[in-house]
């Protein structure tokens, strides 16, 4: 059993930096792939970054969207996820989630892929 609690949304300018946290429970963190997603309002959660488990030397994908602005990290010994976000932008607004693949370590950019879930946190960027 994996419990996500995700932290670190708020409110900030377009251009601004946020830093998302994702404290994890439970002895397969560092077996799990970590994702984060977003959900817009009245949109469908989309896929944000992904990271493969500590043993597979921590690979990294990103949407188009994001990719250059924001980062992906880990720290095992915190058993926590980390979402550097930078040059926010207005679109970027949403609820964001993070997730783990407690069955496999390669990261994915697939929703379904994911059988933990955190409750999310909010981010909201003004123009």
């Amino acid at each position: 059993q994996v419990q996500l609690v995700e932290s670190g949304g708020g409110l900030v300018q377009a251009g601004g930096s946020l830093r998302l946290s994702c404290a994890a429970s439970g002895p397969t963190f560092s077996s799990a792939a970590m994702g984060w997603f977003r959900q817009a309002p009245g949109k469908e959660r989309e896929f944000v970054a992904t990271i493969s488990c500590f043993w597979s030397g921590g690979s990294t994908y990103y949407a188009d969207s994001v990719k250059g602005r924001f980062t992906i990290s880990r720290d095992n010994a915190k058993n926590t996820v980390y979402l550097q976000m930078n040059n926010l932008k207005p679109e970027d607004t949403a609820v964001y989630y993070c997730a783990a693949d407690s069955h496999y370590c390669s990261p994915s950019r697939l929703e379904g892929r994911y059988d933990y879930w955190g409750q999310g946190t909010q981010v909201t960027v003004s123009s």
